[in-house]
């Protein structure tokens, strides 16, 4: 088990399931970007866990970079991930999503989202199966740290578009 600490919330799929590649069930998902500066430790360590799983658990020396939840975000093609490694995690089950003062967060909240800064705890697990070789990174919890700007664009909020209605208007 592995805590990652201050790292920004990429892509979450944390409220529903999504499907990934050829797997039969889907997963909650959410992708961490790690600043190749501020993070280097904790980089060297995933990259570390990373390469023993590899050599312990699938028996071989090293794996395709296509092949590992850790990625060089400079070969991403996509600004926000430039001078940082991404980490993609993936579970089953529901990840424990939690507050600051470690109250549980729901999707209403508005927290965790796209853009912000969290800590999140993972695990790694090792595939050998009819899909391949693959290193993997399991899900289990996130906690709000601190807002960042959102990615992409965020709702809209159009309630000052709407004129008040009193309990007397009808005008159809």
């Amino acid at each position: 088990m592995l805590i990652l600490k201050n790292v920004r919330l990429s892509f979450p799929s944390l409220w529903k399931t999504e499907k990934f590649g050829n797997e039969d069930t889907n997963k909650f998902a959410a992708t961490f970007i790690l600043d190749k500066k501020e993070h280097a430790k904790d980089i060297e360590k995933i990259k570390q866990l990373i390469a023993e799983g590899i050599r312990d658990e699938l028996k071989v020396d090293s794996l395709p970079g296509n092949r590992t939840c850790l990625k060089d975000g400079d070969e991403s093609g996509r600004s926000e991930y430039q001078d940082a490694y991404i980490l993609k995690a993936t579970t089953k089950r529901r990840p424990t999503i939690i507050d600051r003062d470690k109250s549980p967060l729901m999707e209403e909240d508005g927290r965790p989202y796209s853009g912000c800064y969290c800590h999140a705890i993972i695990d790694f697990w090792f595939q050998n199966n009819q899909f391949g070789k693959r290193a993997n990174a399991n899900l289990l919890g996130i906690q709000f740290y601190k807002d960042g700007e959102a990615f992409g664009s965020g709702p809209i909020d159009v309630t000052d578009e709407f004129d008040f209605l009193d309990a007397d208007y009808d005008d159809f």
